[in-house]
């Protein structure tokens, strides 16, 4: 929606849902929106780290729930679906890792759960949510955490920092600067080769991790933009179909980081 009375054209209500409401200090003082286009690195996007923040907060509650109220009888259908996923989760980790880690498991759960339900916002109709935002005097807001590149990278540099912990912790320093001086190629005369090799191929994770996840959210949110476009009576023959495919992507693309994520953290338990 246009911020206070605003008309706009095609392309501008396309910008407009796709900038984020921000936040920043200037000469020492907050400022929002169009304020902080020149603030640089140290500028907050308010909207997702809400509804990342909240979502996060929704699945631990709801899943904490469950598991206080858990019993042995017959379950409840949300209890059914908890354990469902927690099953689906663990039999993943399982069946990828070869060694035992505490943390691992968990960690998968909540990467599953929490980027699926940042996904799930795609659904929500472009304009309702912005528009309630914009009568309480708000005149920017997405409301899709996945489609904001800061989120998804974070994400990804979390993995990342964990599975260069593991690899460290499991292998050694030692043993880790082998594994990039000596891969693929084991003769000394190769490690030049093989340490700009195996860098890229470590920096490539996060990356591939991040934009994979960015770019499928953030094209699948421009298409129902710019649906929105169409005329109303042609709105709902083309936003539904494009729904029911686009749950698929939601899914798959939280399944993908998931799973993406138990593999790096394998790899990094491997101790060659």
């Amino acid at each position: 929606m246009a911020a206070e009375g605003e008309v706009l054209d095609a392309s501008g209500y396309i910008q407009h849902h796709l900038t984020n409401a921000k936040m920043c200090s200037v000469d020492g003082s907050i400022a929002f929106n169009h304020a902080c286009e020149d603030a640089g690195f140290w500028t907050w996007h308010i909207d997702s780290l809400l509804f990342s923040v909240g979502l996060g907060a929704l699945f631990l509650w709801v899943f904490y729930k469950v598991g206080q109220k858990a019993t042995d009888g017959v379950p409840g259908k949300l209890q059914c679906f908890v354990e469902m996923v927690v099953e689906f989760v663990d039999n993943i980790v399982k069946d990828t890792m070869h060694r035992k880690d505490p943390v691992i498991a968990p960690l998968a759960l909540t990467i599953f759960v929490w980027v699926f339900l940042m996904n799930v916002m795609d659904l929500v109709p472009v304009d309702f949510i912005p528009h309630a935002a914009a009568l309480m005097g708000v005149p920017y807001l997405k409301v899709v955490p996945t489609t904001d590149l800061n989120i998804t990278f974070g994400l990804a540099l979390g993995v990342f920092a964990l599975m260069l912990f593991y690899s460290v912790k499991v292998k050694g320093f030692k043993g880790f600067a082998r594994e990039l001086t000596f891969t693929p190629f084991n003769h000394w005369s190769m490690v030049p080769f093989n340490f700009v090799l195996e860098t890229v191929t470590l920096v490539a994770k996060p990356f591939s991790l991040a934009l994979r996840l960015f770019g499928n959210l953030y094209a699948g949110e421009l298409i129902f933009i710019l649906i929105a476009l169409t005329p109303w009576w042609l709105q709902w023959a083309m936003s539904v179909p494009w729904a029911i495919f686009h749950i698929l992507v939601i899914v798959l693309q939280a399944f993908v980081f998931m799973m993406l994520t138990v593999v790096y953290m394998a790899l990094a338990h491997e101790d060659h």
